[in-house]
């Protein structure tokens, strides 16, 4: 592996119609379980829609964006504390991880887990795409999938091979999000200075012609990710979570 690799990857909207056989899914998946988790107690599962039907009413819950309706495979990776709390139950062990914490705990392995699986599939040659849209939708998701308590779904990536080469992104630079010994807050002149990247890039400028607004900050505060919607899915989540048993 070599930095040309991060320093070059991209993620991809539009996949060939050609199926990844179960062996190599299996194989990918293991290399993942390789990943840092808490105390070694994997606190995460990844399920696979393959079938057709199945997995045209999943990416329906993905808003049917390009990469879910085209990718022969979407995975959905769930913090599970579900199989770990039976192995306690089981061996009459007092288990107590019906709480904040412990879905902290197990997203933060699922999420680890799903990172490295998205790193392997792409250095394999297949193309990927996280599914944002995941906790939009994480209620009616965990219903089609059977989610039983103690697993929530906190990751979704479409995978399969690419029929084309996906768009070179653009990031903030380096000054913007590296700190030395202690948090430094930028200036307000820094901060318009490390965000150029995004207000100059023709994509975005798009944006702003289409909505009317003046800058691209009103895009995202006011019509992308508004106040009004953050707090609905906040809510949505926060009783998935206690219907979960967390």
């Amino acid at each position: 592996m070599s930095e040309n690799y991060f320093l070059s990857r991209k993620s991809c909207r539009n996949f060939k119609d050609e199926k990844i056989s179960e062996k190599e899914i299996e194989n990918i998946v293991t290399q993942a379980s390789k990943a840092p988790t808490c105390g070694n107690m994997q606190l995460y599962s990844v399920i696979v829609t393959e079938d057709k039907d199945k997995k045209k009413a999943l990416a329906n819950y993905h808003f049917n964006q390009p990469a879910a309706v085209t990718a022969p495979i979407i995975l959905t990776i769930c913090a599970d504390f579900n199989r770990f709390n039976r192995w306690c139950k089981i061996n009459e062990a007092d288990a107590g991880y019906d709480n904040f914490h412990s879905f902290i705990v197990s997203m933060t392995d699922a999420i680890i887990f799903a990172q490295q699986l998205m790193t392997i599939a792409e250095l394999q040659g297949y193309g990927t795409c996280y599914l944002g849209t995941v906790n939009y939708n994480a209620k009616e998701i965990s219903e089609l999938l059977k989610l039983p308590e103690l697993v929530i779904p906190v990751a979704s990536l479409a995978i399969g091979l690419p029929a084309i080469k996906g768009e070179e992104t653009h990031r903030l630079p380096i000054k913007g999000i590296l700190h030395k010994e202690f948090y430094v807050e930028l200036t307000d002149s820094e901060i318009k200075e490390i965000f150029k990247i995004h207000d100059e890039n023709p994509d975005n400028k798009k944006f702003l012609e289409e909505t009317g607004k003046d800058n691209l900050a009103q895009v995202f505060a006011e019509i992308r990710y508004p106040k009004d919607l953050n707090e609905k899915v906040s809510e949505s989540f926060y009783n998935l979570l206690k219907e979960k048993g967390f």
